[in-house]
């Protein structure tokens, strides 16, 4: 199951058409064997995009969907000629058009000085709009969105089916609160409380900001009511220069999880995200995330396990 993130997204069809070319590129390219087992599984997304559109066209913003498809399709087109999985290093990745580490900079050395002050918030939505929205929490829009999540990710749990649930950047805190929600709120324990995902996947999460943490359901509460409780392995990726994850690791402000036995394993992984938009080398891409070796590997091992 998939969940996207922020900014303005085309229809639920196109985009989730997308995210499994990709995905299934990067497992012909590194693991052809696997293909048939690939496109046999029940594949999903949590769609919200049409929330967001709104939001951000409300604010005056302007949405192409055509240049957008076309211009992801040609990212997807690109991404698909780099040959082996060796080629999605740091000497490849240096040479990608307007790549520039000034916005992961910024994050980096800016922002956490900008949080003394208080401004963490105007800031987070000043760059995601329709995210700061969510973190607010002073419309419609968050609870919509979950029930969006939770409606899919339910749907799956109650066939019994083994999840592996792909959330990208703002989608993963969204996808957080809900896998929070099943196993706390008492309008959702009771029937879901037991239930597991076997693996979670984040790509280019904003999880390790202490800010976005401290928005999180389950936050202030003690013991195990501070975490979700639903969630055997969770990896992590990361690329550089995806100033969305500036803070690109999770298991160290999520160890409790493991020290307190309510998840398997968590780990991080650091990559080279080769995409390009518009002319330009973008490290947040999903499509990037999607079609990379250290996701193909992990999915390959998901569909083949030891």
């Amino acid at each position: 199951m998939f969940v996207h993130g922020h900014d303005f997204k085309p229809d639920r069809d196109t985009l989730l058409e997308i995210s499994l070319s990709a995905m299934r590129a990067g497992i012909e390219r590194d693991y052809p064997d696997c293909l048939p087992a690939f496109d046999g599984l029940h594949c999903d997304m949590a769609y919200y995009g049409d929330l967001n559109n709104e939001i951000l066209r409300e604010l005056g913003r302007h949405y192409d969907a055509g240049l957008d498809v076309g211009d992801r399709h040609n990212a997807l087109r690109q991404l698909r000629e780099i040959p082996a999985r060796k080629r999605f290093g740091i000497r490849q990745y240096d040479r990608l058009p307007g790549k520039t580490a000034v916005p992961e900079f910024i994050a980096d050395f800016f922002y956490p000085v900008l949080c003394l002050f208080g401004l963490a918030m105007p800031i987070i939505g000043r760059m995601s709009r329709d995210f700061g929205t969510y973190l607010r929490g002073q419309s419609n829009y968050a609870a919509e969105v979950r029930e969006r999540v939770r409606g899919k990710l339910c749907e799956m749990l109650d066939r019994g089916d083994q999840v592996l649930l792909l959330t990208h950047g703002t989608g993963s805190a969204i996808t957080y609160d809900v896998l929070w929600s099943l196993c706390h709120d008492p309008e959702f324990k009771q029937r879901y409380g037991d239930k597991k995902v076997n693996l979670w996947v984040t790509l280019g999460a904003p999880l390790g900001d202490r800010q976005i943490r401290k928005r999180l359901k389950g936050a202030g509460k003690k013991s195990v009511a501070t975490f979700p409780m639903n969630i055997i392995s969770w990896y992590n990726v990361a690329a550089e220069d995806d100033y969305t994850c500036h803070d690109n690791t999770v298991a160290d402000d999520f160890k409790s999880m493991l020290n307190q036995r309510m998840v398997s394993a968590v780990r991080d992984f650091h990559i080279f995200n080769h995409a390009v938009r518009y002319g330009k080398s973008n490290p947040h891409s999903s499509i990037g995330y999607y079609i990379h070796p250290r996701v193909s590997k992990i999915v390959a091992d998901w569909i083949s396990p030891p």
